[in-house]
This record gives C-alpha cells, sequence and structure tokens, in this order.
C-alpha cells in the first residue's frame, strides 16, 4: 500500500549488517519487553480494539453533527495533531462539509484564545476536550474558558450535552470532573502516548464528527499492523525506512526534513515532527525533525536545502493522486507565457515540480532523498500511513537504544514554569 523507494538516498547501506539487530528490536516490540514497553498499546490496537466504544462515537458524532455547526477541539501535543492532520488532510482547507472544525486547548496565546472565543459566542458549538489527565496547563485553561461561555449561553444541564470528554478511562481531573457534570466520554487508554493516539478516540472522535469514515481508518491501519508484521527487514517497508534513518544519521545527517506537496498535508508535517521529535530526541541522540510544505518552501528554503550546510535529507510523502484536480485555462494574449501548459491539469505542474527538485537536490545538492508513496489520500490510506510511521517511529528509537514512548525533557519547563506562576508545591 504504501512504498517506500530508498533510490535517491546517495548511499551504500550493508543490510545484512542490520537484519539480526532489526529481528531482536522486532521481537522486543512485540513481546513487549523493551524501554516504555508499557506503552505500547497503539501496536495492536487496530485489531484489539473497543469496537463498541467506536459505536459509540460514530452514534455520538451524529448527534453533533445534527445539532452544532461546530466542533472545538480543545487538546494539544498528540492529543489534537493527529485529529488536525488527518481532518485536513482528508477534507482539505476550505471544506464544503457543514461541520466547522476550530482548535483551540494547544496554546495559551491570549489573543489566539481571545479570538476563538469571540468567534464562538452566538454561535452553536459542541466541545471535545481532550486530556488524560484534566491538568494538561493549556488545554484545561481553554476549557475552563469554553465551559463558561456554553454555560452562560446554554445553561449548565444543556451544556453539559454539548461536552465530549476523552481522558482516563478511571482516574484523572477531567474524569471526575466529566462524571460530576455528565459528560459522555471516550477513553484514551492508559498504554497509549498521545503521540501514538491518533487511532483511538482521540483522533477518531473529531474525525467522525468532521465526517470522516472511521471504519475505513481503522482498516487501514489494520492492514499495515498484519503486514509491517514482519520481522525480515527485506520484507518490512516501516523497517526499511528505519534503518536508512538510522544509516544516515550516522553518516552524519542529523536533521531529517519531511516533504509534503499539498497544503492540506501540512498538518501532517507537524504530527510528524512530534512523532519522532519527542519519541527519539534523548540522550543527545537523534535526528531534528522538521518539514516544508512545497512548492511554497522552495521559495523561501529550497536555496539553503540545495546549497546550505549538508547536514539534513529529506523524506518525501508524495500522495499520487490528488484529492481535486482542474485543468490550466487557455488565455488569450499569453502575456503571462503559460499557453503551453494550457489544457493540462494542474496536478500534471505540481507532480513535474516534484520531479524537477527531487533531481536538482539529489543529483545537484547532494542531499539524499527517501521517497515514501501513498497512492491516494482517503481515510484507508491514511490510517495505514498513521501506523507505519508509528511503527518505524519505534523501530528507530529501539536502534538508537532509547525509550520511544516517555519525555522526560518535556517535565523540565513545565516545573519552571509552575514555579514562575506560583503553583502550589512548585
Amino acid at each position: 500500500m504504501i512504498k517506500v523507494d530508498l533510490t535517491n538516498t546517495l548511499t551504500t547501506i550493508d543490510y545484512v549488517s542490520y537484519e539480526t539487530r532489526v529481528e531482536q528490536v522486532h521481537t522486543m516490540i512485540h513481546n513487549k519487553s523493551g524501554k516504555g514497553n508499557d506503552y505500547l498499546g497503539w501496536l495492536d490496537w487496530p485489531s484489539l480494539h473497543d469496537k463498541d466504544e467506536v459505536k459509540a462515537m460514530k452514534r455520538a458524532a451524529e448527534y453533533v453533527r445534527q445539532n452544532f455547526d461546530i466542533l472545538v477541539v480543545c487538546g494539544i501535543g498528540g492529543s489534537y495533531l493527529g485529529a488536525r492532520a488527518a481532518i485536513e488532510a482528508l477534507r482539505g482547507l476550505y471544506s464544503d462539509d457543514p461541520m466547522e472544525i476550530v482548535y483551540l486547548g494547544q496554546t495559551i496565546s491570549p489573543t489566539y484564545i481571545h479570538q476563538v472565543l469571540s468567534y464562538l459566542k452566538g454561535k452553536r458549538f459542541a466541545v471535545n476536550v481532550i486530556s488524560k489527565s484534566g491538568t494538561t496547563t493549556e488545554t484545561a485553561l481553554s476549557f475552563r474558558l469554553l465551559k463558561k461561555l456554553l454555560e452562560t449561553e446554554l445553561g449548565k444541564d444543556k451544556a453539559a450535552k454539548a461536552i465530549f470528554a476523552t481522558t482516563d478511562k478511571e482516574k484523572g481531573a477531567l474524569k471526575t470532573l466529566a462524571h460530576e457534570e455528565g459528560y459522555q466520554t471516550f477513553v484514551l487508554p492508559g498504554n497509549i502516548g498521545g503521540r501514538y493516539s491518533v487511532l483511538t478516540a482521540v483522533g477518531l472522535f473529531p474525525l467522525a464528527c468532521a465526517g470522516v469514515d472511521i471504519d475505513a481508518m481503522l482498516t487501514g491501519a489494520l492492514d499495515a499492523e498484519t503486514e509491517l508484521m514482519n520481522p525480515h527487514l527485506k520484507e518490512n517497508s516501516a523497517y526499511q525506512y528505519a534503518v536508512m534513518r538510522d544509516h544516515l544519521y550516522r553518516q552524519g545527517k542529523n536533521v531529517e526534513l519531511f516533504v509534503l506537496y499539498e497544503p492540506q498535508f501540512t498538518q501532517i508535517g507537524e504530527w510528524l515532527k512530534q512523532l519522532f521529535g519527542e519519541s527519539e530526541g534523548k540522550e543527545h541522540k537523534g535526528l531534528f525533525p522538521t518539514s516544508v510544505t512545497n512548492s511554497t518552501d522552495l521559495h523561501s528554503l529550497g536555496q539553503f536545502i540545495q546549497e546550505g550546510t549538508p547536514l539534513l535529507f529529506e523524506t518525501i510523502v508524495y500522495v499520487n493522486e490528488p484529492t481535486l484536480d482542474l485543468d490550466v485555462p487557455l488565455m488569450e494574449g499569453d502575456l503571462d507565457q503559460l499557453n503551453y501548459l494550457a489544457g493540462k491539469p494542474i496536478s500534471f505542474v505540481n507532480e513535474q515540480a516534484y520531479l524537477g527538485t527531487l533531481d536538482a537536490h539529489v543529483k545537484t545538492g547532494g542531499v539524499p532523498n527517501i521517497i515514501i508513496n501513498v497512492p491516494k489520500m482517503d481515510a484507508y490510506h491514511l490510517g495505514y500511513l498513521f501506523y507505519f510511521f508509528m511503527k518505524t517511529c519505534a523501530m528507530s528509537a529501539y536502534l538508537l537504544d532509547i525509550n520511544p514512548f516517555n519525555q522526560p525533557g518535556v517535565e523540565v519547563y513545565k516545573k519552571n514554569m509552575f514555579h514562575l506562576l506560583g503553583k502550589p508545591g512548585f
């Protein structure tokens, strides 16, 4: 389904030297015996997820679509990035779907929060608040304001029917509040970390509210789970990608630049940055993940990629079939000199930009390129792609002897912030 093209990496790799280690790591992943193994719940989630909860999500999503015009997804990091990436990738940036999706809880910018709340006033909106603990500063702060606005406009009882909480199954501040207030709840599994949670209710419920076929997404993920269970490097595309990433890193390429060719896929780049950055960036190890959206960013970073410090390689996520297309019109006088393209689809122009850039960066710039080909961007293929990257990330981090599932460095800034804010105990 997802093809990995390693023919433009400008390097020779001894796959035989990796085979034994890859099989060892594969066994460690599937036996759940490695570092952070208590957060491997995502590994068999496509096959073992709670089918009844998925049905409940679809019923609740239909209620939201029938009774509200806007869904506010209130979360940060893994509690919102996957859902946003999927919604934008599948619906585009100017969707004609009647359900508008708004995001809050991912920032503490007073201007942004004020503008979103002002926009919501007087409108019919529901809220999906997503937090395992319920005490994450950005999300809890925004949710406190959303709750106040809903209760002011609707009253406490009606507001409760407009709020859906995705949180821990049994404990935490948000779970307690949901029980006290009567919010419908969905489970953020305790054995799945936020950045690996897009295929759980964290991503699936807002996706269902956005009109996405979540059954198809789970089917794609299930096929990926099945196909990527193969322990042999020569037969597992996720492991081939992981090994090439490891090889290039050990060759001095310290930055992985994810490249997308559609503005609606930009948030996939953001999701990838968290997945790999938070999973691998430990013990002074790991690739630095960043992303661009071409051809837009060719007019800003293209020069550096081509001729700047040779510290990076590119991983292109290229979707072969565009969601929508249109032809270049003929213009009288041809002042813009584009009539040579008249009658051709714009997807053809975009594809040639991709191929021309690939050739320039590899052959002239000497920049290694990995290409991940996706047949089309629909719910099925995106479900497959999400699982593919998560499996790759687990293998990559374990090849570096790093725990892929913790984030100890994140806690330092939080403690400092809490101390400066005067939070009791800090």
